[in-house]
């Protein structure tokens, strides 16, 4: 059974679905290779693509991997990662629909969970995380890529703004203090962690949620009154273009 929350996010992503598969900044990204080699690593793992958008992490580690199984709420997102997987060869590839905090499946069923982008929109991250330890196996890896928020209350606030303007299914970015927290809470420990920049054309960020015109202009506002430690923080150009930090987190059950 889901919630309102749920329902959002799947009528958020199954209108936007197909942006999604073309879009650069999931398509993208130096963490693919890190994945894929540990995956290559253990013979025939199982891989959970939690929340997994239009595939992309399941398209990456699938030739190394035994099976993967990419989960989301969004019908059409599996859909799109069916279809592609058929294209690509990757007959490994299953899709299941279902939500972060509530995983249908066993215990100890994965070697890896990997999420990439999803962990901003979940309802409830500690439950989610408690899956995550729940489903992998001794010795097991998770790796969570996101956008993470600064420690500065100003900086944090304008971040969910501009967020939740833009997505309404957005629930937050968490910071690097929080999440230690929560993965401490769950029983997962951080074995490494890295940050990246992540530029994010304005543009092409709101039309690939479909963001209305009156969510836009509100942006556009808000970045053209902003105080300048925000303006400089996230370098916010002339076009609404901007900044922001992204973590690569890697860790392991208790």
């Amino acid at each position: 059974m889901t919630g309102e929350h749920e329902n959002l996010v799947r009528s958020q992503f199954g209108s936007t679905a197909e942006s999604y598969l073309s879009s650069s900044v999931h398509a993208q990204g130096t963490e693919f290779a890190e994945m894929r080699e540990q995956v290559a690593k253990r013979e025939q793992a199982k891989v959970l693509d939690l929340g997994c958008g239009a595939g992309h992490v399941s398209y990456n580690v699938a030739p190394v991997a035994g099976s993967v199984v990419a989960l989301d709420l969004s019908e059409e997102m599996l859909a799109i990662v069916k279809r592609t997987a058929q294209e690509q060869g990757l007959d490994n590839i299953t899709v299941q629909p279902g939500m972060a905090e509530r995983l249908p499946f066993g215990d100890a069923s994965f070697d890896f969970v990997f999420s990439r982008y999803s962990a901003h929109h979940w309802r409830d991250i500690g439950s989610a995380l408690s899956e995550v330890r729940r489903v992998l196996r001794v010795g097991g890896q998770a790796a969570f890529v996101d956008v993470v928020s600064p420690a500065s209350p100003r900086l944090d606030t304008y971040l969910q703004t501009v967020e939740i303007l833009r997505d309404n299914s957005h629930v937050r970015d968490y910071s690097m203090a929080e999440w230690l927290q929560l993965l401490g809470v769950a029983r997962l420990g951080v074995t490494r962690c890295v940050r990246q920049r992540l530029r994010l054309d304005f543009d092409t960020w709101t039309e690939r949620m479909n963001t209305p015109e009156p969510m836009r202009q509100a942006i556009r506002t808000l970045q053209g009154r902003i105080g300048q430690e925000v303006r400089h923080y996230y370098e916010i150009d002339r076009n609404g273009s901007f900044c922001v930090d992204v973590m690569v987190l890697w860790a392991q059950p208790l």
